[in-house]
């Protein structure tokens, strides 16, 4: 039977799906994002090590997306991924109104809620991590009636289409990995809003509407300040800013950069060591 070896890996802050977008940089076999690790498979005959993962992981260090982490290492027998992806993925409660299911999870839809099937795969926003929770929750309370909608960063799409569900007349999903712009398109099937959700490879900058009401970035620090003039210039006049993958330290400088674009921070959502903001375009 063929062998595998398994890195369990746990991180302060933990953050699944920063910890995932950094290994999936090496030729790994597969991920399982777990409450509070995730796991990485290699083939045993694999050159991926631990050696690289800490490079990678020390790297996060420097660019303060982590404090800390660990990693073990084991060798495992083969076993059904599909299987032991699935166990993970569970029926998330975001708040009273939005619930995130994949389609192998039933779950009794209770009066005024709105349903979001999501099926991750490999692209990151299955709605179980702190910053995810917290965008969602700040779109519940924004008026998206015949309101457009940009997702930068977009992964599963779970944004762009809670936008939708939620009175958005149409979103804009965008992100530069290949497995997103398929993912997040077979989430828009699933979800049935394939007409107001259109899903792009690519970045910002390939954006060439300049007229959005509402603008989400789910994002680590060092893209939302690198992109904030793309941003700025595809946001309207009182347009509102969604922005998240910050911690509590991020704050500070992402206010004060976005501010002197025009931006007033109106909220501040926290859960854990994690933040969204909420800002409007003056």
């Amino acid at each position: 039977m063929k062998k595998f070896k398994e890195f369990i890996i746990t991180a302060d802050p933990y953050n699944d799906e920063i910890l995932s977008s950094l290994l999936w940089q090496l030729n790994i076999d597969g991920i399982n994002e777990e409450v509070n690790c995730i796991k990485v498979f290699v083939a045993k005959d694999s050159p991926v090590s631990m050696e690289e993962i800490e490079t990678i992981l020390n790297i996060a260090i420097r660019e303060k997306l982590l404090r800390s982490f660990t990693i073990e290492e084991n060798i495992i027998e083969d076993r059904n991924w599909n299987e032991e992806w699935e166990k993970s993925i569970n029926v998330i409660e975001v708040s009273d109104k939005i619930i995130i299911k994949p389609t192998f999870r039933e779950y009794e839809k209770k009066a005024g809620q709105i349903i979001i099937t999501i099926d991750p795969k490999m692209s990151f926003g299955t709605g179980e991590h702190q910053t995810t929770k917290l965008v969602l929750r700040l779109i519940e309370d924004v008026d998206l009636q015949n309101k457009k909608v940009l997702d930068v960063g977009s992964g599963t799409g779970v944004l762009a289409i809670a936008s939708v569900k939620l009175g958005a007349a149409s979103a804009i999903a965008v992100d530069n990995d290949e497995w997103c712009l398929y993912n997040a398109r077979e989430n828009c099937q699933l979800n049935n809003c394939t007409e107001n959700v259109k899903v792009l490879m690519g970045e910002i900058k390939n954006i060439d509407d300049k007229n959005f009401d509402i603008i989400l970035a789910n994002i680590q620090k060092n893209i939302l300040l690198l992109i904030k003039d793309e941003i700025a210039l595809r946001l309207k006049k009182e347009g509102v800013l969604i922005l998240s993958g910050l911690l509590e330290n991020d704050e500070e400088d992402i206010v004060r950069e976005y501010s002197l674009l025009g931006f007033k921070k109106v909220l501040t959502q926290k859960k854990d060591d994690w933040i969204a903001l909420k800002l409007i375009k003056n």
